[in-house]
């Protein structure tokens, strides 16, 4: 049965509708009745409620409003609360929507556009969207959904809507209806049922298709644009990042000049910082370089705020470098300092005039020996307290230390 039953009864007009049984001359027993067929129409008694509508209440029931005007004498679709309607029911026979022969019902695949079916199957593109004129897109097709293709006439093809027979559809394109008959191979009208599709020859769905290429060209315009405003904002990107890495480098060449600068301050500061030597003569007790092929290190004197006073300079040289002595004189002290020294000599030149070398790896004189300027003493080490290898050289005069400076070439 097609529609809602609902809570109501069902009122029969088996008298109307259903055919009496032919009578058996035989006698029939007393216990046995014999009845006609099932009958296939009847009504449903419907009382009307505040707020109905004739068309809700059919789309309800799922049958015509005119149906239930007809079988409820009504003059106009106006309703009364508490009016009583017989809603008419029919049962039919559930089967999928009929396609005209001429028509073939096409599965979508992926990658099938309407140009390519169009093409493959030698229709144009407005006839392919007159046969499909519930299509949303020119472009896109959804794959698994069905597509209608005319094969043999060409036309319109539209659903049958409910309430509507093929004269009344035909009428409404103005065509004859016998050709619109003969177009879907029908030879009783009777047979078509609501939602059975209908090829209305010669019929073009111009609107769709001009509709549906201006909504094409919209796309278009639209991915232009996307795909100009990506672009431009590729470019703005590539800008930015160009600009960032130009304020990279400028910042690099900042740091680097500043560094530079300050170097080059730490240089000045330290220069101006040295202490003014005074050169004495040779008589005063002028001396010479106690190590060859060497580098200053440290120089004498206050190192920093929180460094120990430097009694003398740092010659840093190869390990194993010989040691001379810087003016003849005789050796005082040759061993170990208990004092951060290391292995050390000290040379009495008289006079109160002493000199120290220090981190010795080996000493080559012994104490009381008379040495020359220039003769070997020891070897460059890193003995107490030392980092690397070099030569911690001092002068004392009167057993106060002075800047070895001042009496070196």
């Amino acid at each position: 049965m097609r529609g809602v039953w609902g809570s109501l009864w069902l009122l029969v007009s088996s008298l109307a509708f259903a055919k009496l049984p032919a009578l058996s001359p035989l006698p029939l027993p007393a216990n046995t009745v014999e009845v006609g067929q099932a009958v296939k129409k009847g009504w449903v008694v419907y009382e009307v409620k505040p707020g109905d509508t004739l068309a809700g209440i059919a789309a309800r029931y799922g049958v015509d409003p005119r149906h239930i005007m007809w079988s409820s004498n009504l003059q106009g679709d106006r309703l009364q609360v508490g009016q009583r309607l017989l809603i008419p029911l029919v049962a039919v026979e559930d089967r999928p929507p009929r396609v005209p022969p001429g028509v073939e019902a096409y599965r979508v695949r992926p990658g099938d556009t309407l140009q390519s079916l169009a093409s493959r199957y030698g229709v144009s593109v407005l006839e392919l969207v007159s046969a499909n004129p519930s299509l949303e897109s020119l472009d896109r097709l959804v794959a698994g959904s069905v597509l209608y293709i005319p094969r043999k006439a060409k036309g319109l093809v539209v659903s049958l809507p409910e309430g509507q027979t093929l004269v009344d559809l035909a009428a409404r394109f103005g065509l004859s209806p016998v050709a619109v008959a003969r177009a879907n191979g029908i030879q009783d009208p009777a047979e078509l049922r609501p939602g059975d599709l209908v090829l209305l020859p010669g019929i073009q769905a111009k609107t769709t298709y001009e509709r549906l290429l201006a909504k094409q060209e919209e796309e278009r315009r639209a991915r232009l644009e996307a795909e100009r405003r990506r672009q431009e904002e590729l470019r703005r990107l590539a800008e930015e990042r160009r600009r960032q890495q130009a304020l990279a480098q400028q910042r690099a060449r900042q740091v680097q000049q500043a560094l530079a600068q300050q170097r080059a301050r730490q240089v000045q500061q330290a220069q101006t910082q040295r202490p003014q030597v005074r050169r004495v003569s040779y008589q005063e007790g002028a001396m010479r370089w106690p190590l060859s092929g060497f580098r200053i290190t440290t120089y004498f004197g206050q190192r920093g705020v929180f460094q120990r006073f430097h009694t003398g300079i740092d010659l840093a040289a190869a390990y194993g470098t010989p040691i001379v002595a810087a003016k003849a004189g005789q050796v005082e002290v040759a061993g170990w300092s208990s004092v951060g020294y290391g292995f050390h000599v000290v040379l009495d030149h008289g006079g109160g005039v002493e000199t120290l070398y220090a981190h010795m790896s080996r000493i080559a004189v012994r104490a009381g020996q008379w040495v020359e300027a220039g003769q070997v003493i020891g070897y460059v080490g890193s003995t107490g307290w030392s980092t690397g290898p070099h030569l911690h050289f001092e002068v004392r005069v009167g057993g106060v230390v002075r800047n070895p400076l001042a009496y070196l070439p």
